[in-house]
């Protein structure tokens, strides 16, 4: 699974989830993409099992990008803990995702067998997403 080799802080806060992606909003490798639709977070465990489906799918025949990398820390308190005594330890990691945001990318393929393995990956991950694909103007 994916997770940061190095991190300034151990602990970060929530944040908000609101707003539109600035950046990775495009189709900058391949010809096929998974675009998010609402925000939220993609686990480590999510972008995996999406990226696995998606690569069994294909037989290894095209080829895939991951466009995102869970880069913020998730705490968790122990079970039956009281109140107070600090913030629970990191135990996940998590990408932040915005609307319009690119999460996997695809060529080599035909259009239905990306639009399939998509569709596979979709049912992984916890966010709602579109398939769009590059325009050839």
């Amino acid at each position: 699974m994916l997770i940061p080799k190095k991190v300034k802080f151990r602990k970060q806060q929530r944040g908000k989830r609101r707003g539109l992606a600035t950046r990775g909003a495009a189709l900058s490798f391949g010809n096929y993409g998974l675009q998010a639709t609402e925000c939220g977070w993609l686990s480590t465990r999510e972008i995996e099992a999406a990226r696995v489906a998606m690569t069994r799918f294909i037989k290894r025949g095209g080829k895939i990008w991951v466009r995102v990398f869970p880069d913020k820390p998730v705490t968790k308190k122990p079970a039956e803990t009281r109140m107070g005594s600090g913030k629970g330890s990191p135990e996940d990691w998590v990408a932040v995702i915005k609307p319009a945001r690119i999460l996997y990318e695809m060529e080599g393929v035909t259009e239905d067998v990306a639009k399939e393995a998509f569709r596979l990956a979709k049912h992984k991950i916890s966010i709602p997403t579109k398939f769009i694909k590059r325009d050839t103007v």
